[in-house]
């Protein structure tokens, strides 16, 4: 009798492990993927999107953001850098890693409706919210959500994408 329950809490133990690992595998987006690690000194930065204004950089530490799933980008922005009012066309979650950003939501870009957000802060920012972003020194935030992700500029003119070249 002591070996039946003995045999039984092993079980149930065993696939209540089972399950919880197949639970937080899901939930760190891997499904199954080998698990990876990051150190800052072996990101690896590109150019940031065109859709954003020249002279940022951003590093892809997982998934693809132009592709249906969960991503995590990176995005290195020098002191001076602005983002005009735009929108997503899913959920943005932004937390500040280094430096500081302001933010702010509307449809003109203007720093007196901004919010400072310094390092450990974070943004959840709505499908469609139309909003902006400036620093006033070099930052890095670390964007996540759910792709494919893109930037649609409020105002056509300040799309990088229209740029007359």
């Amino acid at each position: 009798m002591k070996t039946i329950k003995y045999g039984l809490l092993v079980a149930v133990a065993f696939a209540s492990a089972v399950i919880a690992a197949d639970q937080n595998e899901k939930a760190q987006g891997t499904d199954g993927a080998e698990a990876k690690a990051f150190h800052l000194a072996d990101l690896k930065w590109g150019a940031a999107p065109p859709g954003l204004p020249s002279g940022a950089q951003l590093a892809v530490l997982s998934g693809d953001p132009t592709k249906k799933g969960v991503f995590t980008v990176r995005l290195r922005m020098p002191a001076g850098y602005k983002i005009p009012p735009h929108t997503h066309p899913t959920a943005e979650l932004v937390t500040v890693i280094s430096g500081s950003i302001y933010r702010g939501n509307g449809e003109r870009f203007d720093e007196s409706a901004g919010q400072k957000m310094e390092v450990g802060s974070f943004a959840s920012i709505p499908a469609g919210v139309k909003h902006f972003a400036w620093t006033t020194e070099d930052s890095v935030i670390q964007i996540h959500g759910e792709g494919p992700f893109g930037i649609e500029h409020v105002d056509p003119e300040t799309d990088p994408r229209n740029a007359k070249r």
